[in-house]
């Protein structure tokens, strides 16, 4: 088994060995490494990605709304860029369309790491399957395939608002419960606290 190393080296070069810069490369070798850690088949659909790169054009997204279409295939990566780049202001729209998405698995991750910038889930569909990105810590999915998807129709971008998952009621039984652990404290404590006794000798 490749180490996640190897995959973030060897993705890396790959990524500006078929044309794109050291920067943008940089970023796809840690979403390559990102997707094979959360068993999501990244470098596969990448291989076939820069594969299909020798024989198509792509639309690079640079400017993202709140609908976006094109006759040419979005690019994934610089489509993920663009939207990790420009989150603080995207979290406004809430709901995000972009149609004739290519790799549709490869912009996941910029996703992801847009979820931990902006502190707010993010779910993410396309055709019948639904991701939901958890602060870059997580990847929920109904979608457990090794294929490659060369495009999707239509994906949809949320973002959720925070909240919790528990009442007022249940938080405040945990909490008194937790102030089982508190200490009262005494004369004794006091004495042997940090600090207690020492003497200035200035």
């Amino acid at each position: 088994m490749k180490s996640f190393s190897e995959i973030d080296t060897v993705t890396k070069r790959a990524s500006k060995g078929v044309g794109f810069s050291w920067g943008v490369a940089e970023e796809v070798g840690k979403n390559i490494k990102l997707l094979e850690m959360f068993g999501l088949p990244g470098l596969k659909n990448l291989n076939d990605y820069f594969n299909s790169l020798k024989i198509q054009k792509f639309q690079n997204l640079t400017f993202i709304s709140h609908l976006n279409q094109s006759k040419i295939p979005y690019c994934p990566i610089i489509s993920g860029v663009s939207f990790l780049d420009q989150v603080n202001e995207l979290k406004e729209l809430i709901n995000i369309k972009i149609e004739n998405m290519s790799y549709p698995i490869l912009f996941l991750p910029f996703l992801s790491r847009a979820s931990e910038v902006v502190g707010k889930r993010i779910s993410f569909k396309f055709d019948q399957n639904i991701f939901l990105l958890n602060f870059n810590q997580n990847i929920y999915s109904n979608y457990f395939s090794n294929k490659v998807f060369k495009n999707a129709k239509v994906t949809e971008i949320n973002f959720i608002e925070n909240y919790n998952t528990f009442n007022l009621e249940e938080w405040d039984n945990l909490y008194k419960l937790s102030t089982n652990t508190f200490v009262e404290e005494s004369e004794e404590l006091k004495k042997s606290a940090a600090g207690a006794g020492l003497t200035d000798n200035d």
